[in-house]
């Protein structure tokens, strides 16, 4: 048996790294119990620093001695002079160097470094960017060193067009690399901007990147980095804020106003201005769905300002010292007047992809349908093909749209829910489109497979809305910014909860046959429609439970006409 090696069974193996880990934990609780006794004393020494040199160096991820750290350089530069400072740092940036070797990715480690840079006098950005470099070598999707290089960059003053080519650079060697993409896109627009359109780049330039793109997905078609930074070059610059509509009810004496976006206002701003007959009114703002940033927002008119003999109540709303503003006219005897410009039109619903030039988008859907030929189960293909459309054209594109969404699921089956989601909200878009153009207040969502509610800060002007036959599970909170809703038919979905069913001053009829209504709670957000009268709860759940009508009749007294 001489000479050969003895191999440690599992036990005696167990007993080792046991005892290794006691004794490491043993050391790294006698280290920190020394330097905390240290702190409470006020020792901010040399030895703070070599106690937690030799714990870090270790484990770099212990925020707390780095923050220990800190305060003996703050120390030191109260005692040292500035020649014996800049050593100390120096020293300093050597032993983080140390660290990041252990670990690249130590958030405690890259911010300290960053500490250390501010404070450094002479500081050598250029070897700080060469060490970047170095460490994106290693490992080019190290978010911590590009956040860390972003802020090497900004003060060494490299320039833009420097920065685009090394993400250039990195991109060409490996596609699947979403730092570079993204850090493109912060650099093109600086370099390249279009004066049009804020934060977007050039036509010249899009056309280059969007065939450098299309390179990286035919290359690799289930990265989704490339597909991210497609959508990127294909987005739309922000809308700026406007005022949609503006509603005022004589019956219930109270106005609201809808934005283009969800918008902040005080309950007494100054921001939001409400003249009634060229006299300013104050008024208190609220948000329908409780929420500070809201699409709508109501205020009550002091009683009896709209009274029924005035000929005319001129109404005029100012946003922001004239950003935006809007009037209407309440005639007599007329219950509601509003005006309304169109918060949906074609840029609206745009669905993250844009008003670049259709040629553009066209061509763009063309390389897509053909890499989906190749790939036929590609669901960021899939996905973007989608988009495309709905930029182009989504009411012609619909029924295609349609047919591109049950190809996704079945690509993609673990994100059915979300695609379904989806799918619902571009058929509402959709349905909102065709209710503007026809300028009606009657919205059919029946028969669509909903999922999901979404853009109802649109409908405010609605009286007349059918959920009928849809997979919706709830009706929910924003809902309440249907202030003019009168009918809700919402038969044969999956409801269990009415919480957006709250505070619609004007709804009088609700039908919720076939729904899965279990208890009398369910209907409590109904107590708050004062104006209430008929509810069809027939095929729910609740039905079946004893003296029901009765219990019904007790919440919901104003409510006339109850069918079980």
């Amino acid at each position: 048996m001489h000479g050969r090696l003895k191999v440690k069974t599992t036990e005696e193996q167990q007993e080792v790294k046991r005892k290794e880990r006691e004794k490491k934990l043993k050391f790294f609780l006698t280290k920190t119990s020394a330097l905390f006794e240290k702190r409470r004393n006020g020792e901010l020494d040399a030895e703070v620093l070599n106690l937690t040199n030799q714990i870090l160096s270790a484990n770099p991820d212990i925020a707390s001695f780095w923050n220990l750290r800190r305060e003996v350089f703050l120390q030191q530069e109260k005692e040292t002079s500035q020649e014996a400072l800049q050593l100390l740092y120096k020293e300093e940036l050597h032993f983080l160097e140390s660290c990041l070797r252990v670990n690249p990715k130590s958030y405690g480690t890259w911010h300290h470094r960053t500490w250390v840079m501010e404070r450094t006098p002479g500081a050598d950005w250029v070897r700080e960017l060469q060490l970047c470099n170095k460490f994106l070598d290693i490992d080019e999707r190290n978010f911590h060193c590009w956040d860390y290089r972003r802020f090497v960059v900004n003060h060494s003053e490299v320039p833009a067009k420097e920065e685009l080519e090394f993400t250039h650079n990195l991109i060409t060697k490996n596609f699947s690399n979403y730092s570079s993409w993204h850090y493109r896109s912060k650099l093109l627009p600086q370099i390249y901007p279009d004066l049009q359109r804020k934060g977007r780049v050039t036509e010249e330039i899009l056309l280059k990147e969007l065939e450098m793109v299309q390179n990286a997905f035919f290359t690799d078609p289930n990265d989704q980095s490339a597909w991210f930074y497609h959508r990127w070059l294909l987005g739309r610059a922000d809308h700026e804020e406007s005022l949609c509509c503006l509603l005022v009810s004589r019956e219930g004496s109270w106005v609201a106003v809808s934005f283009s976006q969800p918008v902040m206002v005080q309950p007494n701003s100054e921001d939001l201005l409400l003249f009634l007959d060229r006299t300013p009114q104050m008024v208190s703002w609220r948000s329908p769905t409780g929420r500070k940033h809201s699409s709508v927002w109501t205020c009550d008119l002091p009683s009896g300002s709209l009274g029924d003999f005035c000929p005319q109540h001129d109404l005029h709303i100012i946003w922001k010292d004239g950003l935006c503003e809007k009037e209407c006219a309440l005639l007599q005897g007329r219950r509601e007047s509003w005006c309304q410009d169109s918060c949906t039109d074609a840029q609206t619903f745009r669905c993250e992809l844009s008003v670049e030039k259709s040629t553009v988008l066209q061509s763009e859907l063309e390389s897509c349908k053909e890499l989906q030929s190749l790939e036929p189960e590609n669901k960021w293909c899939l996905l973007t093909i989608i988009l495309l459309m709905r930029a182009l054209d989504p009411l012609t594109y619909e029924k295609e749209t349609l047919q591109y969404f049950e190809t996704l699921k079945a690509a993609d089956p673990m994100r059915t829910a979300y695609f379904n989601d989806l799918r619902s909200k571009f058929l509402i878009e959709n349905s909102i489109l065709k209710m503007e153009y026809a300028e009606v207040r009657v919205i059919d969502l029946s028969h669509k497979g909903l999922t999901a509610l979404s853009h109802l800060e649109h409908l405010l002007l609605v009286t007349h809305m059918t959920l009928v036959s849809n997979d919706l599970q709830s009706l929910p909170s924003g809902l309440t910014v249907m202030l003019c809703l009168e009918v809700l038919e919402a038969d044969d979905n999956h409801i269990a909860t009415l919480e957006g069913v709250t505070n619609l001053p004007k709804l009088e009829e609700l039908s919720l046959r076939n729904n899965c209504i279990q208890e009398l709670a369910d209907l409590q957000p109904l107590t708050r429609c004062p104006k209430l009268s008929t509810l069809d709860l027939t095929g729910n759940p609740l039905c079946k439970l004893p003296d029901v009508r009765t219990q019904l009749g007790a919440l919901l007294p104003q409510v006339k006409t109850i069918l079980t």
